[in-house]
């Protein structure tokens, strides 16, 4: 049977009256915390009136808006491999004169499109995986402990990245070499790398290099992709929230904004991250043997530790090094982040209004 609820006196005899009995008031206050601790957390952490989405649905809608997001910008992506895997190589240099390059030469398939493969395979997973255990910790951060908004969502972001790399960091591996390489048998660059495709590459690496070689720069790539996430989704649930006020919080903000505060969120992360970026992408493309001397596609071999790495590229190759792919990359993060977020948040309306779990 449902607990009665106890409606608030409307007039002062009212009032008085119900003031002096203990047991309505005890009811009403029952009544009105359940209340406050059953409403939702929206972005932002503001709560709304509706039921919350189903961690089954954010599941789904996460994996979907990674999925398709890392799908779109793919040529981005690579174009950004390109640079920083080959900075001295000068038909890379440009984002157009590369992105035309690599097309011309290599074709749409296994150029532009080289190690997609394990780029797709990796996404679905790891963002489903990213954004369950993000909204998971900010329900719990809000919703019961009470932990400010801000805190909240750089928490989540750090640690929906950290669980989620199990899946991307070795599928980032499999694509970034494959992506340096191109096609298979590149006349047009040499890389060092030669996969037939993605089963070959994986026997590849595990007989030549061992299984621990998939891992290749896991530290290197949490340094740069948790405070990337962090920064990102803090960025996101602000200029979110922001956008909403100023359409009216029961109004649709409309695609418009939904795009502009995931661009501005992930753009802006992005171009922060750069440097950690390089020393990520540099660090699981290199090749270790120590009497391969440093050319055009196969710059110095850099150490494992970030800071070491970074001064070695600032040393060798000024700030210009430090910060090489951010044009990419910036326009990789904001394009890869507006669509995502755009499609998580569509695919969640959608699957409350038509329910498959």
């Amino acid at each position: 049977m449902a607990e009665e609820q106890v409606a608030a006196p409307t007039s002062s005899a009212e009032s008085l009256a119900f003031s002096m009995d203990p047991t309505l008031v005890e009811l009403h206050e029952k009544h009105h915390h359940q209340h406050v601790l059953e409403e939702p957390a929206m972005p932002g952490g503001a709560a709304a009136s509706g039921t919350q989405h189903s961690m089954a649905n954010v599941l789904l809608a996460g994996g979907i808006g990674g999925a398709i997001g890392d799908s779109v910008i793919y040529p981005l992506d690579m174009v950004k491999t390109r640079q920083q895997g080959a900075p001295n190589v000068v038909k890379y240099k440009t984002m157009s004169r590369a992105s035309w390059t690599i097309l011309r030469e290599e074709g749409l398939r296994k150029g532009v499109y080289g190690g997609y493969s394990p780029a797709i395979i990796g996404a679905f997973p790891a963002t489903m995986l990213f954004f369950g255990t993000y909204e998971y910790i900010k329900r719990l951060f809000i919703n019961r402990w009470g932990v400010p908004e801000t805190l909240t969502h750089l928490t989540a972001g750090f640690l929906g990245d950290f669980v989620s790399s199990v899946i991307y960091v070795p599928s980032e591996v499999l694509k970034t070499r494959m992506q340096l390489q191109g096609r298979h048998n590149n006349p047009h660059f040499d890389s060092g790398y030669n996969y037939r495709g993605l089963t070959d590459a994986v026997r590849t690496i595990v007989r030549a290099e061992g299984p621990g070689a998939l891992l290749y720069g896991y530290k290197a790539t949490l340094i740069r992709d948790l405070p990337f996430s962090a920064l990102q989704f803090a960025f996101y649930e602000k200029f979110h929230q922001w956008a909403q006020e100023f359409v009216g919080r029961k109004r649709d903000m409309g695609v418009g904004l939904e795009l502009a505060t995931g661009a501005l969120a992930g753009g802006l992360a992005g171009v922060i991250t750069t440097p950690l970026d390089v020393v990520k992408t540099r660090i699981q493309t290199q090749h270790n043997d120590p009497k391969t001397a440093p050319t055009a596609s196969k710059p110095a071999t850099l150490s494992n530790s970030t800071v070491g790495a970074l001064r070695t590229v600032y040393k060798l190759e000024g700030v210009a090094g430090v910060f090489s792919g951010v044009g990419p990359r910036l326009f990789w993060t904001s394009i890869q982040s507006s669509i995502m977020l755009l499609i998580y948040q569509s695919t969640l309306k959608i699957l409350e209004e038509h329910p498959v779990f």
